[in-house]
């Protein structure tokens, strides 16, 4: 059973209905007690770093994603989810859940006539040890919405990279830990493709 966080921020009806679809078992939760004891947790999020972890701190939830992560649970953090489950972001001032060794920093493209925030469908690179990936496809493509970007203190969980005026990572692991800074719910067959994997680790 996959259980996906509801902390009030996050795009929790398309994931759900992208795991129903691949035939995964999936369920919702603000039950911090729930969350220490589930078989897969996914981390969802849209918004601000500090509004996220503030929303965690208040329920609960925060100690209890520690918790699971601690006993080996497989944990995916997609967009802000992902962003939370390091130390901390310049966007804010509150602390992340610190799963993972890095930062979020913000887009600087004002030099490179971009936008921010990064908008729309990216060419994703996974590493050869990415796990999330089907690393048989020619070209992976993914949704991205995102104005900060996580920055890895350990290049060896990177697990992917894409490039929007810079070359940034884009997916991570870390033992049990998984991040996703893009959309795989809204990603077609290729975030598809990451449900069943994950669904399977």
């Amino acid at each position: 059973m996959i259980t996906v966080i509801d902390y009030g921020i996050g795009n929790i009806g398309s994931i759900l209905n992208m795991f129903r679809k691949i035939g995964a078992p999936c369920q919702t939760t603000k039950d911090p007690d729930t969350i220490s004891h589930a078989e897969k947790l996914v981390l969802p999020g849209v918004g601000s770093f500090d509004a996220g972890m503030r929303s965690l701190v208040e329920t609960g939830m925060d100690r209890a994603i520690i918790n699971a992560a601690n006993k080996d649970t497989p944990l995916l953090g997609v967009c802000l989810g992902m962003q939370l489950m390091t130390r901390g972001s310049a966007e804010g001032t509150l602390s992340g859940l610190n799963l993972i060794s890095g930062h979020c920093v913000k887009f600087d493209l004002k030099n490179q006539g971009l936008r921010v925030p990064h908008m729309g469908w990216n060419v994703v690179t996974p590493t050869d040890t990415a796990r999330l990936f089907n690393l048989d496809e020619e070209e992976l493509r993914y949704y991205f919405v995102h104005s900060y970007h996580v920055v890895c203190d350990d290049a060896s969980d990177i697990a992917a990279e894409t490039t929007y005026g810079l070359k940034f990572t884009c997916a991570f692991q870390h033992g049990n830990i998984y991040g996703a800074q893009f959309h795989p719910e809204k990603s077609h067959r290729y975030g598809m493709d990451m449900f069943r994997k994950f669904a399977k680790v």
